[in-house]
């Protein structure tokens, strides 16, 4: 086995949009890389890409080199066994982690005192190469070390630098907000099919409406609340819909929800 420049614990879906990404723009050659998980379908995936697989994270230290970077990709339940199956193999690698919710600190408290951990967020767009990435040096990091970890991300969508301390207010917009744009789109959908349209053609508009104005938001240099307003004509059909809404309190609604989202973000760094 080639040594790899970078181990991978955890092989889910985010981690194959990772190496996937990286591969094709080619940050890193499928041989440099060395992925941990128990589930043989996800092994077999990434030996098909050329990759190497072993079972377990304890399997990983007769093949790491110097310069062998590592991510963490588990849930975040699973920091723990990770760590202890590593064994120590982490301490004095810069160490990347995608975990929800978990503080640099607290994964070095796990992976060894001499690590340097790059905290990422990444979303579920980057599974198209449209994500958004936020990336904070953390615990015994400094500038330089992030280098590899940018080029990984960069190669499924963009990469904001961030403090580490706006890393759940990041989650909470970026994060879950695709899940905020799901819901919208889910209730147009309802409400297309409740005015007359067939489900099929009721998905159909819905995808295209929403996919053309987001990116129309993307190319234009103009606001979301300027190109809201554009297309809002006074007493208008849309003016009646966003008069509905805002008696509703819909924009206070969705406010609150990126705070709750947030606030749970501390909640569970803090447990």
């Amino acid at each position: 086995m080639t040594n790899p420049r970078l181990a991978v614990i955890g092989g889910g879906n985010m981690a194959q949009a990772i190496l996937r990404g990286a591969i094709d723009t080619g940050v890193i050659q499928p041989n440099e890389i060395l992925v941990a998980d128990p589930e043989q379908p996800k092994r077999d995936l990434f030996q098909s890409w050329g990759a190497n697989a072993v079972t377990n994270a304890s399997e990983l230290n007769d093949h790491l080199a110097t310069n062998t970077q590592i991510m963490l990709a588990v849930k975040p339940q699973f920091l723990a066994d990770a760590a202890r199956d590593l064994g120590g193999a982490a301490n004095g690698r810069t160490v990347i982690s995608i975990l929800a919710g978990s503080t640099s600190a607290r994964i070095q408290d796990a992976v060894g005192p001499e690590s340097r951990i790059i905290r990422v967020m990444p979303n579920l767009p980057s599974r198209i190469r449209e994500g958004i990435t936020a990336m904070a040096l953390g615990a015994g990091a400094t500038t330089g070390d992030d280098k590899f970890a940018r080029q990984l991300f960069e190669s499924v969508g963009d990469v904001v630098t961030i403090d580490e301390s706006l890393m759940d207010a990041f989650t909470a917009i970026a994060g879950s907000g695709p899940a905020y744009v799901f819901y919208l789109a889910e209730a147009m959908h309802r409400a297309a099919c409740d005015i007359g349209f067939d489900n099929a053609t009721a998905l159909h508009i819905v995808r295209k409406t929403v996919s053309g104005a987001a990116s129309l938001l993307n190319q234009s240099d103009e606001t979301p609340a300027e190109l809201r307003a554009a297309v809002t004509s006074k007493k208008g059909t849309t003016d009646a819909a966003i008069t509905s809404m805002d008696r509703a309190g819909v924009m206070a609604a969705v406010m609150a929800a990126a705070v709750a989202a947030r606030d749970r973000g501390v909640e569970l760094s803090s447990l």
